[in-house]
């Protein structure tokens, strides 16, 4: 029987998810730290501007897209001392044949992601 993936396998998981779209929008990774905890996961660079990325990953029944705006805040001053923009991509991942179930190792998965959501 297949076993959940741990909450670093889900995180990592978004992770690939939010750098293969990053990657398909242009953007030049300058660093990526994969460890929870440590924010941003990705600092970019596109069309000569600095973007931080906060990638986090839920399940059901959270919703990907509502995030800490306190935190997220602090952030964005951390990044407004670079002069870089500032974005959270929330990841929701659930199994292949039922969202509200858990993501099973070396099985499908559904996911649910509505790219980079600039913090303003």
């Amino acid at each position: 029987m297949s076993q959940e993936l741990s909450k670093q396998e889900l995180h990592n998981l978004a992770m690939n998810i939010v750098g293969e779209d990053m990657k398909a929008k242009g953007f030049e990774f300058l660093g990526v730290n994969s460890k929870i905890g440590k924010d941003p996961q990705f600092v970019g660079l596109k069309n000569k501007d600095l973007h931080f990325v906060i990638v986090r990953s839920s399940s059901y029944p959270q919703d990907a897209n509502v995030y800490d705006p306190v935190f997220m805040q602090t952030i964005k001053e951390h990044a407004n001392a670079f002069d870089a923009k500032t974005y959270y991509a929330g990841v929701g991942l659930g199994h292949g044949d039922d969202y509200a179930k858990p993501v099973l190792k070396d099985e499908p998965y559904t996911m649910v992601y509505k790219g980079l959501q600039e913090i303003i």
